[in-house]
């Protein structure tokens, strides 16, 4: 037998581990709209914020964008960057206008998201995202097929 066989085995080992590490999930448009909603975005910006999120990150609570040219990182569904918004866990400066930690930015309890990303929208509008300016500004797909109630007939 080889003597490389040890090497082998532990890279993948390490390949299995970092797989089962971070497990994203992709959060299904119509529920993204209707948590939106539920947390006081306005009926009539729901298609923008879906148009947003599925271009920044595609519906993914655990997405993290590395490779600004500042080093800064943009972090979860609404990828918010941490120079502004975010305070990183690794003590970059920040001006930290969310006054949250990053981390829960990536947590699958999307509120935090939520609530960061309409204080930036507030502050500097739909344009503050790259994806929006580049993909959102024509028609977008209605939400109403988000709310439809389904009837059930029990009999």
């Amino acid at each position: 037998m080889p003597k490389t066989w040890p090497v082998y085995l532990l890279l993948s080992l390490l390949i299995a581990l970092s797989a089962r590490t971070i497990k994203a999930r992709q959060v299904k448009k119509c529920s993204l709209a209707r948590q939106l909603y539920r947390n006081g975005v306005p009926y009539s910006e729901l298609a923008d914020w879906l148009c947003l999120v599925e271009g920044e990150s595609s519906f993914n609570t655990k997405a993290i964008n590395p490779t600004n040219v500042d080093n800064s990182v943009d972090w979860g569904l609404f990828q918010i960057n941490d120079r502004y918004w975010c305070k990183p866990s690794d003590g970059r400066p920040s001006t930290d206008l969310c006054r949250l930690p990053c981390r829960l930015l990536l947590s699958d309890d999307i509120r935090y998201s939520i609530a960061c990303a309409k204080y930036i929208k507030q502050q500097q509008g739909f344009s503050a995202w790259v994806a929006w300016n580049n993909r959102c500004q024509g028609p977008k797909p209605s939400v109403k097929r988000c709310f439809k109630r389904r009837h059930r007939y029990i009999g």
